[in-house]
C-alpha cells in the first residue's frame, strides 16, 4: 500500500476558516483541537492568496496542501511531502467539480450547508482511508446521485450509506412530530 498515493485529508472551510465538511485519513492529527490547529494554519496561510482562477500549492508543516477559493468556501486536499501535487491537485479538481456540479453552480457557503450530506458523499466516493478512488467530478455526482436514489426502498436493498440516510430522515420526521 506504500506504493498508492495518500491523501491526509480533504477540508472545505468557510471565508473565516471554519469547518462547513472536513474528513481525515491521516493519524497524523489525533485529537479534534490538532486538526482544528492545523486548519486555521492551512487557512490563515492561505488567506491572502489569490486562489480563485487555479488551485495553488503550498507547504504546511511538511504536508504538500492544493487548495482552491469560490465565493465564501475554501477547497483544501493534503497530502505527505513526497507525493505527486499533480495527483492531490486532481483530488482538489474533482471535488471541487463535483461539489459544483451538486450545488447546481451555486458554491457557496449556505448552500453547502444544506447539502452537507451529499458533500460528505461526494468525499467519500473520492477517497477512502486515504487512496483516491475517483477524480472526475461527472463520474462522482453520478455515484452520489445513485447512492441517494429511492430512499423508500427496503433498508434491506439499500447500501449503508443510503440505510443511513433514511434511517436519519425518519428520526427527524419523529422528531418534528
Amino acid at each position: 500500500m506504500d506504493c498508492c498515493p495518500k491523501v491526509k485529508n480533504i477540508l472545505l472551510l468557510d471565508s473565516e476558516g471554519k469547518r462547513v465538511a472536513v474528513k481525515y485519513f491521516s493519524d497524523e492529527w489525533a485529537t479534534n483541537s490538532a486538526k482544528e490547529a492545523f486548519e486555521k494554519t492551512v487557512f490563515t496561510k492561505t488567506q491572502k492568496t489569490n486562489a480563485r482562477t487555479e488551485a495553488e500549492i503550498g507547504m504546511f508543516e511538511s504536508n504538500i496542501v492544493v487548495y482552491k477559493f469560490v465565493q465564501d468556501l475554501h477547497f483544501f486536499v493534503t497530502g505527505g511531502e513526497e507525493e505527486s501535487e499533480i495527483i492531490l491537485a486532481s483530488v482538489l479538481q474533482g471535488f471541487f467539480d463535483a461539489v459544483g456540479l451538486l450545488l447546481r453552480g451555486n458554491v457557496e457557503k449556505k448552500e453547502a450547508l444544506e447539502n452537507l450530506d451529499l458533500i460528505l458523499l461526494c468525499i467519500d466516493e473520492i477517497v477512502d482511508g486515504g487512496i483516491t478512488l475517483e477524480t472526475d467530478g461527472d463520474v462522482i455526482v453520478g455515484k452520489v446521485a445513485s447512492n441517494t436514489i429511492d430512499s423508500n426502498a427496503p433498508l434491506s436493498e439499500q447500501t449503508i450509506s443510503q440505510a443511513l440516510a433514511t434511517a436519519r430522515e425518519h428520526f427527524t420526521r419523529s422528531l418534528l412530530k
